[in-house]
């Protein structure tokens, strides 16, 4: 694919600091995946899962690789690869002016800032809740991820180590949960598994074989789900949205 081609404005993320792009910045420096990677502090397997990320996104190919050998494959950037670095470094400069701005109180202070950035936010799934970390433990080949909403309500992800890595989680950082709608099964009690968060039902739509319910969650926030056909929930009861924690995606302001 030419150079031309790169879709640069897919490959950059909204993050000053993006894993990723660090990554294949010290592949360029070093001219090593695996050393890129130790110094980037993730996994081999997570430096590749950051490149091809990077690739899909950018719709070219980043690095020239050579993969194997004792020292995990050597590999050199396209000249994509070289383009990418480049407009992102010019997009960083822009975003560290705005955020000097920010920091002389021009514009929305702290607490705001977090909420304007979920505007920036494009995608299918309507449930989408600015959160904080809590605990991060670690649960078979999985990291279980505690994700504090207002009012002392928690809601739990289930990701990948890899994904930790990427997207540098830690305790007390400020992210997005999010959650499809046709993820959320309302009703009036608890599943014995994943997230289970109480509300009151504000609206009702009855289907087929099932119901569009909406919840006006204790914590404040507002929650789509659906009841299966033979729950008679009515505005104003109170109700239960039970997800599966693999369901809830982590998304950075």
């Amino acid at each position: 694919m030419d150079i031309t081609q790169l879709h640069v404005d897919k490959a950059l993320s909204n993050e000053v600091v993006d894993k990723r792009l660090d990554i294949l910045r010290r592949i360029g420096d070093t001219g090593s995946i695996s050393e890129a990677a130790r110094q980037a502090g993730v996994s081999y397997k997570g430096a590749w899962q950051a490149i091809d990320t990077l690739t899909n996104l950018a719709g070219t190919a980043l690095l020239h690789r050579n993969v194997g050998g004792s020292g995990g494959g050597g590999a050199t950037l396209t000249a994509a690869g070289v383009a990418l670095l480049e407009a992102a470094e010019q997009l960083n400069a822009a975003k560290r002016a705005a955020l000097q701005k920010l920091n002389q109180g021009i514009g929305p202070q702290a607490g705001e800032r977090q909420r304007y950035g979920a505007l920036s936010l494009r995608t299918s799934m309507r449930n989408q809740f600015p959160c904080s970390i809590g605990k991060l433990q670690k649960s078979g080949s999985a990291v279980r991820v505690e994700l504090r909403l207002p009012g002392k309500t928690s809601l739990f992800s289930r990701v990948t180590q890899e994904s930790v890595e990427l997207l540098n989680l830690q305790a007390g950082d400020e992210v997005f949960a999010l959650c499809k709608a046709t993820a959320v099964s309302v009703s009036t009690s608890e599943h014995a598994h994943g997230n289970a968060v109480h509300g009151v039902v504000t609206r009702a739509s009855r289907g087929r074989a099932t119901g569009e319910i909406g919840l006006l969650l204790d914590c404040g926030l507002q929650m789509v789900g659906f009841a299966q056909a033979g729950f008679e929930l009515k505005v104003r009861q109170r109700a239960v949205a039970n997800f599966e924690e693999t369901a809830v995606v982590i998304a950075l302001p």
